[in-house]
């Protein structure tokens, strides 16, 4: 494993990546597991493979999540975003596969993971009553920025 941005990459981020991943691997969460061979391309972008919890809207339904690191993790939050032919149809959930999440802006912090990222996701998805779209989704895809992160997120809706 390596680090393709090696001159940016500080030796405290190739630790905690390294750190995080070798967990992740050996200890998985439910319906989460790394794409190995994403990783070993280039430590500081990561392919997480998320399954449907059983008995929730996305029972059986399979989805992939890219994992962006800078230079400033873990104080500086991961670009989180679903990618592939399957974005959730989730209210928080963009069709460009953007996520409302705070934990993924204003509400990081350093104590925060990936595997805590991809619980919240999961937990997130497996409270949802309803699949459908944000009210704005239409306009926000046309609109955004590609970083979902440089977008100025209004988080007002917990019950999803």
């Amino acid at each position: 494993m390596f680090c393709h941005v090696s001159r940016t990459c500080s030796q405290t981020l190739l630790r905690r990546l390294q750190k995080e991943l070798m967990s992740l691997i050996k200890e998985p969460p439910p319906g989460v597991a790394v794409d190995e061979d994403s990783v070993s391309q280039n430590l500081t972008q990561w392919i997480i493979n998320i399954d449907g919890v059983e008995g929730t809207l996305y029972e059986g339904e399979h989805f992939q999540l890219l994992f962006k690191f800078n230079n400033k993790y873990p104080f500086d939050s991961p670009e989180v975003t679903f990618i592939g032919a399957n974005i959730p149809v989730h209210p928080h959930i963009y069709s460009n596969g953007h996520i409302c999440l705070s934990i993924l802006t204003d509400d990081w912090s350093p104590a925060l993971s990936v595997q805590s990222v991809c619980l919240s996701i999961s937990s997130m998805l497996s409270s949802c009553r309803e699949k459908r779209r944000p009210p704005d989704n239409g306009i926000y895809v046309k609109t955004c920025n590609k970083n979902p992160k440089k977008t100025k997120w209004w988080y007002h809706d917990d019950s999803v």
